[in-house]
């Protein structure tokens, strides 16, 4: 379910608010493959399936640690909305990691939480604390603070 804010300056009410959780993301050898291609990211844990199986300490293909930090933009539209922003961009990321890789053929989800808000020339930034989990791992597989702007 989505959070949605009707203006700009309502997001100041979110701060130390966790958002709900996106729905599932499939990590397909497909995904993987077109992202390898986009980033000219080849590597032989990502795309290279029988070589994966046979030599990966991760027992097969791992999506690419930058794939999932890249599907946070879609995983936070899902989770939070700004009806009247004339805007919304991803300003960067204060932090990020990955703690555990994500196996093709797994799911991810995003929870995140409303970690600062403040207000920026013609509208409101705000940072969250974002967790990427997956369905065949414990760990995170992505923690990040990225910055979002909206304008008004």
């Amino acid at each position: 379910m989505t959070t949605t804010i009707d203006e700009v300056d309502d997001l100041h009410q979110l701060l130390g608010q966790k958002l709900e959780d996106s729905d599932w993301f499939d990590i397909t050898q497909d995904r993987v493959d077109l992202f390898a291609d986009a980033t000219d990211d080849r590597q032989w844990i990502h795309v290279d399936v029988e070589r994966a199986n046979d030599e990966s300490p991760y027992g097969g293909p791992i999506a690419h640690g930058y794939l999932t930090l890249s599907l946070l933009s879609a995983m936070v539209l899902q989770v939070l909305s700004v009806r009247q922003a004339s805007m919304a961009v991803n300003y960067g990321l204060n932090k990020v990691r990955f703690p555990a890789p994500v196996p093709v053929g797994s799911k991810v989800r995003l929870s995140a939480e409303v970690q600062a808000v403040e207000a920026i020339a013609d509208g409101v930034q705000i940072i969250l604390r974002a967790t990427v989990h997956c369905t065949v791992v414990q760990k995170p597989v992505c923690v990040a603070e990225p910055v979002y702007r909206f304008y008004r």
